[in-house]
């Protein structure tokens, strides 16, 4: 979805249910689709993953931290926030679908064995393949390679 689109839409929703007053912001996160903070009244989505949805999906995640600024900070996803989710004419979920978009991270890690895992942060120490052995294990250490600029690194 477009980021002006998504923000038209958030303070939409935002007003029509009754949080108008609070404030929007993109954020950096890849791991999570929308955050609420309570403290700072403030609703964030994640740029990078509001670009990769649907307008519905991105509706959904609104929709779901709504219900949290709404029922407060003391209910989770418990039964009470669930309740309001729905009344709002959010899906009650929450979490988003496995199949969902995910952005590329940037650091791919390779073990020995040909397995791979991503980070979205330069990895700082030795990790191992955790398919190859339970416990670390420096005969299956990752090297880490940037998508972007060919980079490798294997953390001391």
């Amino acid at each position: 979805m477009d980021i002006s689109d998504a923000l038209e839409l958030a303070r939409e929703l935002m007003d029509e249910h009754g949080v108008g007053d609070w404030e929007f912001a993109f954020d950096r996160a890849k791991r999570r689709a929308g955050a609420t903070n309570f403290t700072a009244r403030k609703i964030t989505l994640s740029k990078a993953l509001v670009q990769l949805y649907a307008p519905e999906q991105v509706r959904a995640v609104m929709l779901h931290e709504i219900a949290h600024a709404l029922v407060g900070p003391r209910h989770g996803h418990d039964a009470e926030w669930k309740r309001m989710c729905v009344a709002i004419g959010g899906d009650g979920r929450a979490r988003l679908p496995m199949d969902s978009p995910e952005p590329e991270a940037p650091w791919v890690g390779r073990c020995p064995a040909g397995h791979t895992a991503q980070r979205y942060r330069r990895p700082t120490r030795q990790l191992s393949c955790r398919r190859c052995s339970r416990s670390f294990s420096p005969e299956h250490l990752f090297v880490w390679v940037n998508r972007e600029t060919g980079e490798r690194t294997a953390p001391a």
